[in-house]
């Protein structure tokens, strides 16, 4: 592993750190020359799922188009990194927890709309309006109204008091 600060080829691993909802391990360096310490994160590099797009295309999992969508989604929301993140390794988990080694877009969207359905109901309907092609007003009602039909409370049950 090459040191960014002097190009030294040799370092020192210091502390390792497993990140379960990654896959990934984080490794704190330290270069032999220069004593100089940076981080090196490692994950497995396997196959991976391949996703089927709308037209047709096949191309591989990436989780970092699944974060960027969700950045955009909640661009000035109150919806911490660590959030995405969660949601984001959630995603990355089912696809590769999948036995299915292709896995339309589709479903990915459908996942990614669940989670943030949980997460912020305004990122919620901005991720729906791409995802869902919408055209018009009518469309966001639409999905306002399922949306606050599913999150009733069961009839037979008491609804918690407003706070």
């Amino acid at each position: 592993m090459k040191c960014p600060s002097c190009g030294h080829g040799a370092s020192r691993v210091v502390d390792s750190r497993p990140s379960p909802e990654q896959g990934e391990i984080r490794r704190r360096r330290e270069c032999e020359q220069c004593a100089g310490r940076f981080t090196t994160y490692e994950r497995v590099d396997g196959i991976g799922a391949m996703v089927l797009k709308r037209d047709g295309r096949r191309e591989p999992f990436d989780a970092d188009k699944v974060r960027k969508a969700l950045r955009i989604a909640c661009r000035k929301r109150p919806v911490s990194a660590d959030a995405i993140e969660r949601v984001v390794g959630r995603i990355a988990s089912g696809v590769d927890e999948s036995p299915e080694q292709e896995l339309p877009s589709q479903e990915i969207g459908r996942r990614l709309l669940e989670e943030l359905a949980s997460v912020d109901e305004v990122s919620f309907a901005r991720f729906a309006s791409v995802y869902l092609r919408f055209e018009s007003l009518a469309d966001f009602a639409r999905l306002a109204e399922q949306h606050l039909a599913s999150n009733e409370p069961n009839p037979g049950t008491e609804a918690l008091p407003e706070a």
